[in-house]
């Protein structure tokens, strides 16, 4: 019998020392096929935006008279544009800006939300009071009117249009982050530590941040596609990027004069900005399936 308890105690051990998160998830995700292949999507779509440049078969700035308005053909696949450069080529210059802003952007408003809800859920009272009113002024006006304000302070270029995409996003992840804040507080270990005499700052960054992990990371996920939107509406508006600039929202602007005409010019940069959307999308709902342990029990 006692043989038996102590097998039977090793294998338990084994079995825990081999249990990973990171190959739970893994498996989990597999299991999420649509969002699978759109993870697949975007990590191409990252590689591109980092060789994009040396990959390119023309020079995205280089105008080329004798090939104004070229439909799709062998030597350019994507068309021409009404310079005669190459679709496809600022196409792939395009992906990174457009990752990048959206990356930055959102990285920066998911730092400074999440600051702000966990002083929010964390200390309630006044400063509560002070940040969600202060959200909820933010929340009364729609995102890209939000965003033309700030621009129209700071002055068009992608720099501002950064600062104005994180801006507008801070209330939302805010908001996020004091909801979880508040559960998380409650729990036991939270009061364990504070009865150790841990400082508010362990307590919030070391015992209820990472309890909001997995929410986050659902959340950028989902908000990168939206910061897309938003900076690529800018830019077609001719407050974020220059127009010469091989932006997939200052493609949009420029190609819309020619709707009637040449389609292929509004029509590239369309499907690049609508899949890349839809893929952050998807891979959101699916993270959202595999974190979010609501989800798991239902």
């Amino acid at each position: 019998m006692e043989l038996s308890k102590v097998v039977n105690q090793n294998s338990t051990l084994k079995h825990k020392k081999e249990y990973s998160p990171l190959k739970e998830f893994w498996k989990n995700w597999r299991r999420q096929k649509t969002a699978f292949w759109a993870s697949f999507f975007i990590l191409l779509l990252i590689l591109i935006a980092i060789i994009g440049p040396y990959i390119a078969p023309y020079d995205p700035y280089k105008p080329d008279y004798n090939a104004l308005l070229q439909g799709p053909s062998k030597h350019h696949i994507a068309g021409t544009d009404e310079y005669g450069r190459d679709i496809f080529s600022r196409l792939l210059f395009g992906a990174r800006i457009s990752l990048s802003v959206s990356f930055l952007s959102v990285f920066l408003g998911a730092i400074c939300g999440t600051v702000l809800g966990l002083i929010s859920g964390y200390f309630g009272g006044w400063l509560d009071r002070l940040i969600m009113r202060s959200s909820d002024v933010m929340f009364a006006f729609p995102d890209i009117l939000l965003a033309i304000a700030i621009i129209a302070i700071l002055g068009p270029g992608l720099t501002n249009v950064v600062i104005a995409v994180s801006i507008f996003s801070v209330p939302s992840f805010a908001r996020l982050v004091r909801g979880a804040t508040l559960e998380a507080k409650e729990t036991v270990f939270v009061e364990a530590a504070k009865s150790m005499g841990a400082s508010h700052f362990r307590i919030m960054f070391q015992h209820i941040l990472p309890e909001t992990l997995g929410s986050l990371i659902v959340f950028v996920s989902m908000r990168i596609g939206t910061a897309i939107l938003a900076a690529s509406s800018l830019s077609f508006l001719g407050l974020g990027a220059s127009p010469e600039s091989p932006d997939w929202g200052a493609m949009l602007s420029l190609g819309r004069d020619y709707l009637g005409t040449s389609t292929h010019i509004v029509m590239m940069p369309g499907i690049a900005i609508f899949l890349t959307v839809l893929a952050f999308n998807i891979i959101g709902d699916g993270l959202r399936d595999v974190l979010d342990p609501k989800t798991k029990n239902e």
